[in-house]
């Protein structure tokens, strides 16, 4: 169905993934409360393509976010690979899918590539620090609100041994 939606396989797709909170009324199966999202839910687990949702998982919030991610990806993506052996494939996802087991496995694969969150820690703040404080000056001499956006190249293995590359 997917593919169908497309003239010519394209050269690059992108994978959104995400998990979301489902909010529960009453006493289903399943019901957890979950508190991070202060309530009884379910916690879903969807993958798209742009506007094509490709997964809507239905799942307990009784689990990390990214439990299952990786058998999901790899269903998906072997499917399409089906069709479009060549595509190259991003996929986007936020910190909870920063998991050493979905990168790993994208980085075992041919053209399958990764932009994920990091949550902030000790580690992420050494290399921010300097950026920051560039950012924060900035701002109190224009009072003009931007974002700032780092990208660093690092590999699954790297990040496990704490090795995180030169300074930017």
């Amino acid at each position: 169905m997917f593919p169908d939606s497309y003239d010519k396989a394209p050269e690059e797709i992108v994978l959104d993934i995400d998990a979301t909170d489902d909010v529960i009324h009453g006493n289903q199966e399943g019901r957890f409360f979950h508190g991070y999202y202060d309530h009884y839910c379910y916690l879903p687990l969807y993958i798209f393509c742009g506007d094509h949702p490709l997964v809507a998982a239905l799942r307990t919030p009784d689990r990390d976010a990214a439990s299952g991610s990786k058998q999901h990806l790899e269903r998906v993506i072997g499917q399409i690979r089906e069709r479009w052996p060549r595509v190259r494939t991003l996929i986007r996802g936020d910190s909870g899918f920063c998991r050493d087991q979905i990168m790993s496995w994208c980085e075992s694969q041919r053209d399958v590539y990764f932009i994920l969150g990091m949550a902030r820690n000790q580690r992420v703040r050494r290399i921010i620090d300097k950026a920051m404080g560039m950012e924060e000056n900035h701002f109190y001499l224009s009072t003009i609100s931007t974002r700032l956006f780092l990208a660093r190249p690092c590999s699954a293995a790297l990040l496990a041994t704490g090795d995180t590359g030169p300074a930017p």
